[in-house]
């Protein structure tokens, strides 16, 4: 099976996931990114920018031979993708077309809007319907009745193993550092202003990427290092935190994604769920800060359930059956 990936340059959490994942199962030779991608091949970026790295790689400009490519991915809903998949459209239009939809809108390409290529999105899919839709932000009521759309949620890297820490090592009571927005996320940290260690381990207010003191892998070693790590949706309801607390062996209380996610986690027995409305989160921190066990019991299960269903190798042989079952 060789795949056309065409690529967005920018970066995407779930292209960069899904090219790393379909480079472990189908080999390098058999996943071409187009165009090269500089972040899929060199070491040049740290995490979560090199999410689609493997090895290091060159190799000669791609000469528009598509004649051994068994099917075409077009592997983001950004502009400089779907630029990319009209120029060559005319040459792949009779090969198996996937849209792989990583972005934070529900509905199909809705992120092309945002970015004011709507009407090239609508002009391409005249020319050439897709195949098969993997959409991320998936909901049922949305998509469940069209047969050629499925659930597709971020995952965690294969590649990238945080053995968890003893109880005695964690530094953090509890802890969320991301952006304040949407809504719930600022109504959280109000909540949690001044309680537990928030204040002084950053679960504050008015954070952002350039003002994060946690980056790289560094990030994941002090979520690592946390009692409790929080999750709320951001513009999109799949947020990559979903996937590294359990990857790091850290219980997460999470506000429920109301996404369809395969094999998704239990509350009660991965992890926890709060409420929209956030009148129960200040109990349920209290409840699990008292009771080590049951968090560690959770955290376990909910770093196994991860190892077994959600690494990005386990996202790419769902989409190679898909693929084989649908084509």
């Amino acid at each position: 099976m060789k795949i056309l990936f065409i690529c967005s340059n920018r970066f995407d959490y779930l292209q960069d996931l899904t090219y790393a994942g379909l480079v472990r199962v189908l080999g390098k030779e058999n996943v071409v990114d187009y165009p090269w991608n500089p972040k899929f091949n060199l070491p040049i970026k740290s995490y979560p920018k090199n999410l689609g790295f493997n090895s290091i790689s060159f190799r000669f400009p791609f000469m528009n031979n598509f004649k051994e490519i068994d099917f075409v991915i077009l592997a983001s809903a950004k502009k400089d993708a779907l630029e990319t998949y009209l120029k060559i459209l005319p040459l792949v239009k009779n090969k198996p077309i996937l849209f792989l939809d990583g972005g934070d809108f529900s509905e199909i390409g809705g992120d092309f809007y945002r970015e004011h290529s709507g009407d090239l999105y609508e002009a391409v899919i005249k020319q050439r319907p897709f195949d098969i839709i993997l959409k991320r932000e998936y909901i049922s009521s949305l998509h469940g009745h069209h047969s050629n759309i499925f659930p597709f949620p971020f995952s965690f890297p294969y590649n990238i193993s945080l053995p968890p820490l003893a109880e005695s090592l964690k530094t953090y009571d509890v802890s969320f550092w991301g952006q304040q927005y949407p809504q719930i996320r600022t109504d959280a940290l109000n909540l949690l202003a001044g309680k537990y260690d928030c204040n002084q381990n950053g679960t504050t207010l008015d954070q952002n990427f350039q003002t994060y003191k946690r980056k790289g892998l560094f990030y994941l070693e002090e979520i690592s290092r946390c009692k409790i790590v929080l999750n709320f949706r951001g513009f999109g309801w799949d947020t990559m935190r979903y996937w590294e607390v359990p990857a790091t062996g850290t219980f997460m209380i999470s506000q429920e994604p109301k996404i369809s996610i395969p094999n998704n986690f239990e509350s009660g027995k991965h992890l926890v769920w709060c409420s929209d409305s956030l009148d129960d989160l200040i109990d349920l921190i209290d409840y699990y800060l008292a009771r080590p066990l049951e968090r560690e019991e959770m955290a376990v299960n909910a770093r196994e359930h991860l190892i077994k269903y959600h690494l990005n190798t386990a996202r790419a042989a769902t989409l190679i059956e898909i693929v084989q079952r649908i084509l």
